[in-house]
């Protein structure tokens, strides 16, 4: 079942790193199927408070999505990243289609 890798980034240093991140990012999610939905931008805030940005990568399953973040790849550029990004990130299940909320009540 789909799953995604979620970052709910407070803040960001920009610079030689982050760019040196963003440019070499994409080719390790694609051995996994990782594709970006939501990179950033565009978050308008309804309820509560938010950081600086959203960020939505998709994974076939969670299985995927660990295999990413433990390969030799990414774990090659993530200090590129936690060096200058504070951010919570986290990889949630997705819901199969025909998902209703009342669902969860059968759990």
């Amino acid at each position: 079942m789909t799953a995604y890798a979620l970052a709910h980034v407070h803040s960001v240093e920009f610079g030689p790193d982050i760019v040196e991140y963003l440019e070499r990012v994409d080719a390790t999610l694609e051995p996994f199927g990782g594709r970006f939905l939501v990179h950033g931008g565009g978050v308008e805030t309804v309820e509560g408070s938010w950081g600086q940005d959203l960020i939505v990568i998709e994974f076939p399953d969670r299985e995927q999505a660990r295999a990413w973040y433990d390969s030799p790849a990414y774990q090659e550029i993530l200090e590129l990243r936690t060096r200058h990004m504070k951010a919570d990130v986290v990889f949630a299940q997705g819901v199969p289609a025909g998902y209703r909320g009342s669902d969860a009540l059968k759990h």
